[in-house]
């Protein structure tokens, strides 16, 4: 058993920033997959800078959101979907937890193919059999390795996201342009631009995060045999709580600083030099080539594969964990499979669900793209729901949340509303 980390009341040495640093920094990573490398690819080869205030606009809301989702794990002991069962209709339940499967089942698909195009434009060879490689390793990673020697892999792959950072000093910025555009942008009402502004504020804040944090917290209770819910050993909150408010700020600013840099390396190169149109993460590393170089190319390439090894994990691991709570199943990665049969069998059937589907005639675009409709649409129900526990006394006894938390969640969740109405009005006009 690993020496606590999440400040209980019999250990009182301060822990280090790495040790604090978990479920908020993966889960703020993990946003960053290469379907959200595509989507903020196109934004910034479409748009060029006049779409950077995206990310900073979305900044505080994510982390108002996700701290939310953090504290009622923490504070109940239980993730979102056994909080869900518990309190409200199971019509209610089985909707968002069936959709979240399917939208998560999608992206994994969309994500194991892009990093298998992104190993075959490094090395050559056949996408397929990269791709079929990738979700095997994934899959045997979660299900044989601990979660707490998994945590820390997956901590430190997080780093893989700072080619994108790097890639930008590879080519030529106007840096000066830059900080005007972020915060002064020339916006648009047209069709495009407001979809464009849906479709980033759709992959910033989705459902899966608010489940796997939620569920993280849990999982590092677990993990630290003198810990117990906060509602029920309050004298553990102070520790808990600015740890899960260090963590949620860093993680969700390392998401968006990431997200930030994807979006002006397209625009300082393939916007600046015409290229508008990108489709996939590949793309967006192939177009690169010529207009930046090799160096900018094998960065952003090599960053796809090092963010599709974070965010497949988290995906079937937030579908596994929704499930879970929803039929009352043993749930922990720190479970061997023979002890967690169904919670392990999701993740396989998600994973190799998401491998097959590489192989069918579904244009991944049109799946991906509707995967995002899908998580639109179940993230606000999720949201008030979430709101709405967070405030309930039974649920979160005096941890209930702060006047600026709800101001912030809820900000977030009517920004998500409004996406939603924007994104299906796009249908009709």
């Amino acid at each position: 058993m690993n020496k606590p980390t999440t400040g209980s009341s019999a250990d009182t040495r301060e822990p280090s920033l790495l040790k604090k640093l978990g479920p908020g920094l993966i889960t703020g990573a993990a946003d960053d997959d290469p379907s959200g490398i595509a989507t903020y690819s196109q934004a910034g080869a479409q748009f060029g800078f006049n779409m950077l205030w995206t990310v900073l606009f979305t900044y505080p809301l994510m982390v108002g959101i996700q701290i939310v989702s953090a504290r009622i794990g923490r504070v109940s002991g239980h993730g979102l979907a056994t909080n869900i069962r518990r309190h409200y209709p199971a019509w209610l339940l089985y909707a968002v937890v069936g959709l979240l499967l399917i939208a998560n089942t999608i992206n994994i698909a969309a994500d194991i193919s892009a990093m298998g195009e992104a190993l075959k434009l490094l090395v050559g060879g056949k996408a397929h059999l990269y791709a079929i490689g990738f979700g095997i390793l994934s899959l045997l990673l979660q299900v044989f390795i601990p979660y707490q020697r998994y945590v820390r892999f997956l901590k430190w792959l997080t780093l893989a996201l700072l080619a994108y950072v790097a890639t930008v000093f590879v080519v030529h910025t106007p840096w000066m342009d830059v900080v005007k555009r972020a915060v002064m942008p020339q916006l648009s009402w047209k069709k495009e631009y407001i979809t464009t502004v849906v479709a980033v504020f759709g992959t910033t804040i989705s459902p899966y995060l608010f489940f796997w944090q939620a569920s993280q917290e849990v999982e590092e209770m677990r993990a630290d045999h003198l810990a117990r819910p906060l509602i029920q050993a309050p004298e553990q909150a102070p520790a808990n709580l600015k740890r899960i408010k260090l963590d949620t700020y860093i993680g969700m600013a390392f998401s968006n600083l990431v997200a930030f840099f994807i979006i002006l390396t397209t625009a300082v190169t393939l916007n600046l030099h015409g290229v508008t149109d990108i489709q996939t993460s590949a793309q967006a590393a192939m177009a690169l080539r010529p207009i930046a170089g090799d160096l900018a190319f094998m960065l952003f390439s090599a960053g796809i594969i090092g963010t599709g090894l974070l965010a497949i994990p988290v995906l079937a691991g937030s579908s596994a964990y929704a499930m879970a709570g929803a039929f009352k199943w043993k749930n922990s990665l720190e479970d061997t499979p023979m002890q967690a049969r169904q919670f392990y069998a999701i993740i396989a059937l998600s994973t190799v669900i998401g491998i097959t589907l590489g192989f069918t005639a579904i244009d991944p675009i049109k799946a991906l793209y509707w995967s995002a409709v899908i998580n639109g649409v179940i993230s606000v129900p999720i949201m008030v729901v979430m709101m709405l526990m967070a405030t309930r006394a039974d649920i979160m006894g005096k941890f209930v949340i702060t006047r600026r938390l709800k101001i912030l969640g809820w900000l977030a969740t009517c920004m998500m509303a409004l996406a939603v109405m924007s994104m299906l009005a796009t249908f009709f006009y």
